[in-house]
Parts: C-alpha cells; sequence; structure tokens
C-alpha cells in the first residue's frame, strides 16, 4: 500500500512538472487584466514642468510601454514598440528608475516612438502597474481598462498575433 501511494505520489509531481514546463513565464496573470489602469500624474521626461496623466488617454485606446535606457530588453523591443506608435494607437513610455540624462540621449541615439514619455524615477507609479522588470507594454481601452499585459520584450510574433488583433478590436 505504501508503495502504491509513493508511486501516486510520483505520477503527480511528474505530471505538475510536465504541466508547468508548458506554460510562458512571460504570461504572468496579471490581476490587473479587466481592471481601471492605476492612476498616475507624472512630469514628462522630456519636460519636467509639464505634467501627463492616464486620464489625457481617456476616450483613446492606448498604449502603455515600462522602458529604461538601462534596459538591454528594452533596446531589442525598441523597433518593435517604434513600429506598433506608427500605427493609429498612441504609445505613451513610462521611463523607469533610470535619470533623465540617461533617458534623454538614448532616445535621441534610438528614435522616440512615444507620443509622451513620463518620468518615474522612484518607480511608484510601475509599482501600481504590478511591473516586474521592463520592459513591459500594457494595453488599455477607451475606459482606461487594462485589457493586456506582457512581461518582456515585444516581438514581431507576439505584435502580430496579440498586440494588433486585440488593438484591432478595440478600435473596431
Amino acid at each position: 500500500m505504501r508503495l502504491a501511494w509513493t508511486l501516486g505520489g510520483f505520477v503527480a509531481l511528474i505530471v505538475l512538472l510536465a504541466v508547468g514546463l508548458r506554460l510562458n513565464p512571460r504570461e504572468v496573470p496579471s490581476p490587473l487584466i479587466g481592471k481601471p489602469a492605476p492612476a498616475f500624474e507624472l512630469p514628462l521626461l522630456a519636460a519636467p514642468d509639464k505634467i501627463f496623466s492616464q486620464k489625457d488617454m481617456l476616450g483613446r485606446v492606448w498604449v502603455l510601454n515600462v522602458w529604461a535606457s538601462w534596459c538591454a530588453p528594452c533596446l531589442v523591443e525598441h523597433p518593435q514598440i517604434t513600429r506598433l506608435a506608427a500605427g493609429a494607437v498612441p504609445v505613451v513610455g513610462l521611463n523607469y528608475k533610470d535619470a533623465r540624462e540617461d533617458a534623454l540621449p538614448w532616445l535621441s541615439r534610438n528614435g522616440n516612438p512615444f507620443a509622451a514619455s513620463v518620468y518615474d524615477g522612484a518607480g511608484r507609479i510601475a509599482l501600481d502597474y504590478g511591473v516586474y522588470g521592463v520592459p513591459e507594454t500594457y494595453v488599455i481601452d477607451r475606459k482606461g481598462v487594462i485589457r493586456y499585459k506582457r512581461i518582456g520584450p515585444v516581438t514581431p510574433e507576439i505584435l502580430k498575433e496579440k498586440i494588433e488583433p486585440l488593438l484591432k478590436e478595440l478600435n473596431g
């Protein structure tokens, strides 16, 4: 009987491991999906005397991209964010735990795809959004509700298969 329990436990463990190996760690379910985007009022990266808020985007479908100049994967995904921003949907950058004197030259060198880029030097707003690390990307609907979250770089496949179809649906 003891052998049967041991064998049953071993089989259950193998099944759990097999299921876990098929999960994508970049698609961590977010408790914010389907909920209003957390409120923020932050200074613009390039104009610290001007304030930007998520309320400025109400009535529009938009994308929030969390990035930093020190983030190597942010540079990898930058062409996809640039491609996304060239479409009909505005992309707002949330510059995370960075220094303005590093972030602004980074945008000058690599191109600035953002309709606006806000500065979150302390990372407080990113914390409200549940940011695990940079880059992270959120799709937010016209009512200000988060509809999608991507942890890690946006790849051409993710852009084509997930983000663009969702944006088309939301703008439909």
